[in-house]
């Protein structure tokens, strides 16, 4: 197979690929992280204060451009496996978000491309113009192409350096080691950025990233002769096949049974492939890999004469895949939606008290380095403490199956956001008995620090969510959708930020009707931002049952995978397909 092929010409060519690798990966992807969440984790203030945006308006526009960031995984994934390969879709793609950060930063230093600061004479402030929102969204259009191919492909890029070494565990450790350096990563950017940031200004603020972009850019493409550059699968497109098997299998739902036999001539598989019995899971999909007719349905070299009644096995199993981690998939919204509400923290830290020591004060957009700080350090010790332990009694190989860790995730995202909006409620009954009620910008006596447990609960989730959401769909998915499995969690999160624009949209418009105050106003002192938190709380919590329902569905195997179960049972035999005598 081709796959063989490939490990061979590694076996042989020593010098490429393994460890001495992983410097240059995990550099440009950690340069990467440093810059593109040093300018996004202050963007908030940056677009009310130049572009006159309210709070709801620019937490809206942020949302969307997370989601298209990430939606844009999809498309950067299909396009890295079936047309450029990963190396070069993380390298297009860093260029990608270069120039979109070189965009942004000259809108900090070309006055005409923000708007005109508002007077305090002035009633109704003057919005940006259609020139300049063009600019700001162009920046973000090139970001978002960057981060659509860099995100999904880069993770598995590195697996690829690893893929051929006999010792497993190097692989599973690259997976945890990968997002504790992302972690460190963002640590750096919401504290020495976001620090700049704040003391020299947003010039400064936006040109330390888009330089740390383009050592990013240069670090990867210095480690290029040292890659293993794995080919695109040109000669088949994963997304047609994925509609082939589809419509293949609905052409044949009347004419095609599946009885018991000990055949297997009525199956297709590619050339060179290994001869496989397709899954027993959704066999009404198998239909469409059956030979019916030799004569009408094969050409002369084996392959389909009409692709569009007959399939591969492969295909067919590339299609339940993708429907078997639907269901899962679709638990991951929520969890996501709670962790980019993120502009109203900003707002309530920015009102507290935030020092740590009499002379340093913590920037209000650096307090999500608690989150990352607890993500890191909980991989960390799940990877070297807990999975030694867990594995002994448990008889995972990683300690706790990738669906027991989801769970966990749901869980603290859920507790954090509840405890945010206790914190919120006091925060807000000791502003109003300061006499802060119409005065947002003034500090509350109480201490930030209030905010640091569901900052680390947050972190905890994150870390246990998203490692076993990754695991998880890359030992469910087969070798060849590698970068679709990695695209499953982001394209998970642009689905979350839609999803949160829309409920941020909601939810401001309702509660302002009839001139009320929304629970949304840039005043949070007059808003009621802690009404919207227990919301969020009540939607995780029914998230978290839902999650129960989808599991009731999955079963866990000795290594650790999950596949769907069969809700029915069956004859222990195998099964094929036999067309209509």
């Amino acid at each position: 197979m081709e796959s063989e092929r490939e490990l061979l010409l590694v076996e042989e060519n020593p010098r490429k690929g393994g460890l001495r690798t992983m410097p240059f990966i995990i550099v440009n992807e950690s340069f990467e992280r440093v810059a593109s969440y040093g300018l996004q984790a202050n963007l908030i203030i940056y677009l009310m204060t130049y572009y006159n945006m309210s709070a709801a308006t620019g937490t809206i526009i942020l949302g969307l451009w997370g989601a298209l960031s990430n939606g844009l995984a999809l498309f950067g994934a299909i396009t890295a496996d079936f047309y450029l390969g990963r190396y070069r879709a993380v390298a297009y793609g860093s260029i990608s978000t270069l120039i979109g950060m070189i965009i942004l930063w000259l809108t900090s230093m070309i006055p005409q491309l923000k708007s005109l600061p508002c007077s305090q004479f002035q009633n109704v402030c003057n919005g940006p113009t259609l020139l300049q929102l063009a600019v700001l969204f162009s920046s973000f259009g090139f970001m978002s192409v960057g981060a659509g191919f860099v995100r999904p492909c880069s993770i598995i890029f590195g697996a690829d350096q690893l893929e051929n070494r006999k010792n497993k565990r190097i692989l599973e450790s690259y997976f945890n080691w990968y997002y504790a350096s992302s972690g460190i990563s963002t640590i750096l950017a919401v504290t020495l950025i976001v620090y700049i940031q704040h003391l020299y200004g947003w010039k400064v603020g936006f040109g330390v990233p888009t330089i740390l972009m383009f050592l990013s850019v240069l670090m990867f493409q210095i480690g290029s002769p040292l890659y293993i550059k794995v080919k695109a699968k040109t000669t088949e497109n994963l997304v047609i096949g994925l509609f082939q098997a589809a419509v293949a299998a609905f052409r044949k739902r009347n004419n095609t049974r599946l009885p018991l036999t000990d055949c297997d001539e009525f199956y297709r598989w590619p050339l060179e492939s290994d001869v496989l019995p397709p899954s027993k899971d959704f066999r009404c999909l198998n239909r469409a890999c059956i030979i019916e007719d030799p004569q009408r349905d094969l050409n002369p070299d084996g392959s389909a004469s009409n692709p569009w009644n007959l399939c591969s096995v492969e295909q067919v199993e590339s299609l339940k895949a993708l429907i078997k981690a639907l269901p899962m998939w679709s638990t991951c919204f929520m969890i996501f939606v709670d962790m980019n509400i993120f502009s109203f923290s900003l707002l309530q830290t920015k009102t507290m008290d935030r020092h740590i020591f009499p002379h340093f004060e913590v920037p209000a957009a650096s307090f999500s380095v608690f989150m990352i700080t607890a993500l890191t350090m909980w991989i960390a010790f799940y990877d070297r403490v807990l999975v030694p332990l867990l594995s002994k009694y448990t008889g995972q190989p990683r300690g706790l199956s990738p669906v027991t860790r989801m769970g966990i995730g749901l869980i603290s995202s859920g507790m954090s956001i509840a405890l945010s909006a206790i914190t919120e409620s006091i925060r807000r009954q000791r502003a109003i008995e300061e006499g802060l009620e119409e005065d947002p910008n003034s500090l509350v006596n109480m201490s930030a620090m209030w905010f640091v447990p569901q900052y680390a609960l947050l972190g905890v989730a994150e870390a246990t969510h998203g490692v076993g959401q990754v695991e998880f769909f890359y030992t469910l998915f087969p070798k060849s959708m590698s970068s679709i499995a990695s695209s499953m969690y982001i394209v998970g999160t642009a689905v979350s930020s839609l999803m949160g624009s829309i409920l941020v949209s909601g939810v401001d418009w309702l509660s302002s009707t009839g001139g009320k105050t929304s629970w949304l106003s840039s005043n949070i002192n007059k808003g009621h931002i802690d009404y919207f938190f227990w919301l969020l709380s009540f939607l995780s919590f029914l998230n978290f049952l839902y999650f129960l329902v989808v599991c009731r569905f999955y079963e866990s195997g000795n290594d650790g995978s999950s596949r769907l179960s069969h809700v029915e049972e069956e004859q222990e035999c195998d099964y094929r397909l036999l067309h209509e005598s």
